[in-house]
């Protein structure tokens, strides 16, 4: 029986930390990364370990029951391989870093991670080795220098705790800022803190130490919740929503495309590079060569170009997340009822749209609103989408027609043209109750409203005299 998800939410301050302080952190991290790799391979053995075994052989050839589960589920315990033999594993590891009571008073014992640190790093390596083993992942992943990024407490009690604008770690004090004039912060202290998580970022070439609280309960709100049904549409570039009394349509992640243009652009620049300083590690015909094993030669360009991308891609990640919130925040505007096509991204990631896909990220701005909406206690109603099949149904003629992607409006047997993503999102949100098929009688019921509320969005966005994309085809 699986446990129920507690509500928590985040709220991120700054440190003001000094420069002691600073090399002390990066030291601790470096550890952090050490016990995180080193558990991580003593997990890999043991379960080259357990696979080898005869008994655990014996119980895979079996058919899927009860008493398979138990008896695989006790074969892992015995070999280590389960979240407690990480903590087992660690426990050894974190002894070299813990507080130790001094011998005497004159040298101290230096203190660097303590038990409940120590014991969150085994819960983050029994998360990548459990989605390895049960074949969620096809590789696990070491981290390499600098790459580990946070370390978080159990609680607010011992270990990372923060009290009256400090976090205290280990003898390290240190000034968290809290804006006051932020009501939306001054609202959330008033939680209780679940535990703290200090999380390392590069920004700009200089690592920042930022302060995560984990605070319990649902985050203050600031907007009311409107009641309503909300049907939405998400393509690659657009996105479309529909409610009983308002129409929007617009590019999805519009601010995007100059980042990942800029970025496409240091890749080329990085490719030349590379290419130019390793002549021997490419053929003729600009392939590389399988079997070198010759050491990669990264000029000083190639160093700065490397750090610039790295630069790139946070600013796209922080711009996506920025994005998908106040997109979020205005489908909510309209409803909170919302309905939605059930899409696969990870299998459409290996067609032509898998690029973008993983720079719009669309799934990740499903699971934003999905999060917001169980504040309310609700979720996002997933809709059939090869039944439904909305992109092809026409609710005059009750009949289904397959369109090219080209073909952006669909057009009424009377010659009214509607935008094709509109369309859709209306037709989602007038599904039935099972979710399998549109509701025909409340589309024509609720027909004339709704193209009263598109007309005023297709005249906003044509006397904007704006070039939009050829999705949208206004």
């Amino acid at each position: 029986m699986e446990k129920e998800k507690k509500s928590r939410y985040i709220v991120e301050l700054d440190l003001h930390i000094e420069t002691f302080q600073l090399h002390i952190l990066e030291t601790r991290f470096e550890i952090a990364r050490h016990i995180y790799n080193a558990c991580k391979g003593k997990m890999l053995e043991n379960i080259t370990h357990m696979r080898a075994d005869e008994e655990y052989q014996s119980w895979l050839r079996e058919k899927k029951s009860e008493e398979r589960s138990i008896a695989l589920r006790k074969i892992r315990e015995k070999f280590d391989v389960s979240q407690t033999g990480a903590e087992r594993i660690v426990k050894a590891m974190g002894k070299h870093f813990k507080q130790k009571k001094p011998k005497n008073t004159i040298h101290k014992q230096k203190v660097h991670l303590d038990s409940h640190v120590v014991q969150k790093i085994a819960l983050q390596v029994w998360k990548s080795i459990s989605d390895y083993l049960f074949g969620k992942g096809k590789k696990v992943h070491f981290k390499k220098y600098g790459q580990f990024d946070s370390v978080e407490g159990k609680n607010n009690r011992a270990g990372l705790t923060y009290e009256n604008g400090i976090l205290y770690w280990n003898g390290l004090i240190m000034k968290v800022h809290i804006p006051l004039k932020d009501t939306y912060i001054q609202k959330a202290f008033q939680d209780e803190i679940a535990y703290c998580r200090l999380v390392r970022k590069t920004i700009r070439g200089k690592i920042n130490y930022y302060l995560q609280l984990i605070l319990k309960g649902i985050p203050p709100q600031k907007q009311e919740p409107c009641d309503g049904e909300v049907g939405i549409d998400i393509g690659f570039s657009t996105v479309a929503a529909v409610s009983n009394k308002e129409v929007m349509i617009e590019e999805f992640c519009e601010s995007l495309d100059m980042l990942d243009k800029e970025k496409r652009l240091i890749l080329r620049k990085m490719d030349r590079s590379r290419r130019a300083t390793n002549p021997n590690k490419y053929h003729e015909n600009g392939t590389i060569k399988k079997g070198n094993r010759d050491k990669w030669i990264r000029s000083k360009r190639y160093w700065k170009l490397l750090f610039y991308l790295k630069e790139i891609c946070r600013k796209i990640a922080t711009v996506r997340k920025i994005m998908h919130n106040k997109l979020a925040n205005t489908i909510l505007k309209m409803g909170n009822k919302v309905f939605c096509e059930k899409m696969n991204y990870k299998g459409l990631q290996k067609t032509k749209f898998g690029k973008r896909i993983g720079y719009k990220a669309p799934s990740m701005f499903l699971r934003i609103v999905n999060t917001k909406l169980s504040y309310q206690g609700k979720k996002i109603e997933y809709v059939n989408t090869w039944t439904v099949k909305a992109s092809q149904y026409c609710h005059i003629l009750n009949e289904y027609q397959k369109k090219k992607l080209s073909q952006r409006f669909h057009v009424l047997p009377d010659g009214t043209k509607i935008q094709r993503d509109c369309y859709s999102a209306w037709l989602i949100k007038n599904v039935s109750e099972t979710k399998n098929k549109v509701n025909r009688e409340k589309c024509l019921t609720d027909y004339l409203s709704f193209f009263e509320n598109y007309k005023k969005t297709e005249d906003t966005l044509r006397s904007l005299n704006k070039k939009f994309i050829a999705s949208i085809g206004f």
